[in-house]
């Protein structure tokens, strides 16, 4: 993964202001995987306060995926977003990171809000309903 200061800022910002919760999986005290709730986005698409968390930065490190780890975060963070009391969650993923599409279908974000490009690609917007 390349290192992006601007990212890596923003996200930094975030989990300080109290606006990203960040979930981490690790195995034999190593990091494997992470995945991230936003509450807030300048994206409209993403977040709707009170209504739609969005999930983010959901990472598995390769040598450990297509072992369910992936599956294990996705459903943690449905659940956890669900405990907060939201009735939407939304994402973004790369239109050709097909494992990941395929994941994110197989746990219900299944309506397509947009597909957009930006300066890394094309990606997919989709929408899970929790309740």
């Amino acid at each position: 993964m390349k290192k992006n200061p601007k990212m890596t800022r923003i996200f930094y910002d975030e989990l300080v202001n109290e606006n990203r919760i960040t979930f981490i999986y690790t195995e034999h005290n190593q990091f494997i995987a992470e995945g991230s709730l936003v509450f807030k986005n300048d994206d409209p698409e993403y977040t709707i306060p009170d209504k739609r968390v969005y999930l983010s930065h959901m990472i598995v490190k390769e040598e450990y995926r297509n072992r369910g780890i992936g599956h294990i975060i996705v459903d943690y963070l449905i659940d956890y977003a669900e405990h907060l009391g939201y009735e939407e969650i939304a994402l973004g993923v790369d239109a050709d990171n097909f494992n990941a599409r395929h994941l994110y279908e197989k746990k219900g974000f299944t309506n397509v809000l947009r597909t957009e490009e930006d300066e890394y690609g094309k990606y997919v917007k989709l929408l899970k309903n929790i309740k």
